[in-house]
């Protein structure tokens, strides 16, 4: 999975990502202190990979990851070339998901590009440029299916539906709530179009906020009512405690946390949150050589889910053997498990449920 975290110059970004990664970019209080995308890789925490790691005291460990994209500060024009341009959305093009970073604290030691702050302005101001750069793939494809639709009227159908599409992205609306049937959204998703991304929005708040009643946070509130109305997810964080924490001991960093009132970092809900956007869950493989987490998405099926191990488990899949998480922590072994009639085998339409430890077995 990867992540693309954007927002204006400015707002938090890159000391958030600082402290979720550890990754020591660059952080200043101006304009395109980032340049370059910097990347950071983050083990995803999993209490039941920690708990496997206790039973089988195994030679390897290997949690599921996450790579985050810091990608440069955003200004009005980029789609036109302005700042940093067309480099920063093709940095955009090649995430998952966007981690949109939007500044919710009042400071006058931190500079906003604009002025003032205003989260609902701030994320126009992207969400336009990311528009402004689908609309000219959009009226490109455009020209390109009249052209066809001389010859074949199946290209009639994709014009008058392009044509929808762009008066819509014209109205300053994202692709992503673009209203369509399932075989149409099949076709815009295959476009890549950047408005048509998952996004979280996360409004980056001041200590004081954060830890005392988010709701009396007006600006945090806006962000919340935004993205709800586009189907979104956000979540409220505060940067500077994520940097605080982001060298303590997982100790002290609980103890901190506890002392706030929290019950974990920022960083943990944002990874839920993240796994929540995509439609995400996790198996688990376990043994004495490896406990290892599995990323795929829901509905996945037992073949598919094996093929993420290696080609081979999944062209000659034969089985799956599966035994739910807590049964296996209950009876404290895969044996006792197989004693109580626990571990079940598991064909080829079996679709993988989070927390399964499996063992595939296949013949190539």
């Amino acid at each position: 999975m990867k992540l693309g975290i954007v927002g204006l110059p400015n707002v938090g970004k890159s000391t958030l990502f600082n402290a979720i990664t550890n990754a020591g970019a660059e952080s200043a209080n101006y304009p395109f202190c980032t340049i370059e995308p910097n990347v950071g890789m983050v083990a995803v925490p999993d209490k039941r990979l920690d708990k496997l790691a206790e039973m089988y005291q195994p030679d390897k460990f290997t949690p599921a990851t996450i790579e985050f994209v810091d990608i440069a500060g955003l200004v009005k024009g980029a789609s036109k070339g302005e700042g940093l341009g067309n480099k920063f959305l093709s940095h955009i093009r090649e995430v998952d998901a966007i981690v949109h970073v939007v500044r919710c604290f009042e400071s006058g030691d931190i500079v906003h590009v604009d002025g003032s702050v205003d989260p609902l302005r701030d994320v126009e101001t992207i969400n336009l440029e990311l528009i402004f750069s689908d609309l000219d793939i959009v009226e490109r494809r455009i020209q390109k299916a009249q052209k066809l639709a001389k010859g074949d009227r199946a290209y009639a159908a994709e014009a008058q539906l392009l044509e929808r599409l762009k008066a819509h992205l014209e109205e300053g609306k994202r692709a992503s709530v673009f209203p369509c049937e399932p075989e149409e959204k099949a076709l815009i998703d295959a476009m890549g179009l950047l408005s048509d991304k998952p996004v979280i929005y996360v409004g980056n708040m001041s200590e004081d906020d954060f830890i005392g009643d988010i709701s009396n946070n007006e600006n945090y509130q806006k962000l919340c009512a935004l993205a709800q109305g586009e189907g979104a997810l956000s979540l409220p964080i505060c940067a500077k405690i994520e940097e605080d924490i982001a060298d303590m001991s997982a100790e002290d960093k609980a103890l901190f946390l506890g002392e706030l009132g929290l019950e974990e970092s920022g960083l943990d809900r944002l990874i839920k949150v993240c796994y929540e956007l995509l439609g995400l869950i996790s198996y688990l493989t376990a043994g004495k050589p490896e406990v290892r987490a599995w990323t795929i998405k829901k509905g996945t099926k037992a073949p598919q889910a094996a093929g993420k191990i290696h080609t081979d488990f999944e062209r000659g899949f034969i089985r799956a053997e599966v035994v739910a998480f807590d049964d296996l922590i209950a009876q404290g072994s895969m044996a006792a498990c197989k004693e109580k009639g626990l571990v079940r085998s598991e064909g080829k339409e079996y679709v993988m449920q989070d927390g399964d430890v499996v063992l595939f077995r296949f013949n190539v």
